[in-house]
């Protein structure tokens, strides 16, 4: 979103409640139970989640707004952020806690406005990819939008750990260009399916957020006209708090998880369902605790719980549980 815009959601918020209403990886560490977050109340989601926890809280004084979110891939039970607009091209590690794990400047990438990132496939068969989405527009100005895919570098190591003021390169990126079929968009949300590479972006719009689709393989030599292919309705409460400001595709590519300014929602599928009829469920409320101008979300690389940051201090890293299968 930007700072520009933060006092203005900040005011929102506090006079909202922001609660809302309502694999692989078994031995993951984000698995371990931390502490509940205060005053997050009993009832995680009428979807069957457990109430928020916290974490920890983000130390790196360089995330200065946690646009996005993702689980690493490559390294086991460590997570990738990014900041909103006014940074630098930069991904950002952290552990379990929230604690540093290092900086990484994406090469060849600018940052005009980042606001979301996802983990998937991509063009080498068996390499982790990470995609980060330059896909803000609050003026509905850009004819053009680009999210730029890295393989994902590796982290948590014996080595020194980079930092901001001292980042590691990461591997050359692809600058994929994209446009929508209808003119310009804002947008927050970016999904990437864990099987098929195919990409989603998600409109910033009030109560029928678009859904547009870019199908894999992804070729940086062109610009890709996306294909809209459904609509996400949240309706109008929460004091227009529910515009779509993040989300995710769950490892197993049967759920998705949105986040808005008020609360999270989910949409999910039968086994046997094409991927893109998602869209047509209908989105289910989930609990994600206490945040101020919550933007990023993300799967627990198990699927099994959801993990989200904020924009604004405290920029706590939170988790929420399924309570069931």
């Amino acid at each position: 979103m930007g700072r520009r815009w933060a006092a203005a959601v900040c005011a929102l918020l506090l006079a909202a409640s922001c609660s809302g209403s309502g694999d692989g990886g078994a031995d993951d560490p984000l698995a371990e139970a931390p502490t509940t977050t205060a005053g997050s109340g009993d009832a995680g989601s009428s979807s069957g989640y457990r109430p928020a926890t916290v974490l920890g809280t983000i130390t790196d004084a360089g995330i200065g707004e946690s646009s996005g979110l993702a689980a690493s891939r490559r390294n086991p039970g460590l997570l990738w952020t990014h900041n909103d607009s006014g940074d630098g091209p930069n991904v950002y590690c952290l552990d379990l806690q929230g604690r540093s794990c290092g900086v990484w400047n994406v090469t060849g990438a600018e940052a005009f406005d980042w606001e979301d990132m996802a983990a998937g496939p991509g063009p080498r068969a068996g390499e982790p990819y990470l995609y980060l989405g330059d896909i803000g527009d609050n003026i509905d100005q850009r004819t053009q939008i680009v999210v730029y895919r890295i393989p994902e570098p590796v982290a948590g190591g014996a080595a020194a750990v980079p930092t901001a003021a001292s980042p590691a390169a990461s591997a050359p990126s692809e600058a994929l260009r994209l446009r929508y079929p209808d003119g310009p968009h804002n947008a927050e949300a970016l999904l990437v399916h864990p099987a098929t590479g195919d990409l989603y972006v998600i409109s910033k719009d009030a109560q029928a957020a678009k859904v547009y689709k870019a199908k894999a393989p992804l070729d940086a030599s062109t610009v890709t006209t996306m294909v809209q292919v459904g609509a996400v309705r949240l309706g109008s409460g929460n004091r227009g708090l529910e515009l779509v400001t993040g989300a995710d595709v769950s490892p197993d590519g049967r759920r998705v998880a949105l986040s808005t300014y008020a609360q999270g929602y989910e949409l999910e599928i039968p086994a046997d369902a094409a991927f893109d009829d998602i869209w047509d469920r209908p989105p289910v409320p989930i609990v994600l605790g206490p945040r101020l101008q919550g933007e990023a979300i993300a799967y627990r690389i198990d699927g099994r719980a959801l993990l989200t940051t904020s924009e604004i201090v405290p920029w706590r890293l939170q988790q929420i549980e399924r309570r069931g299968p």
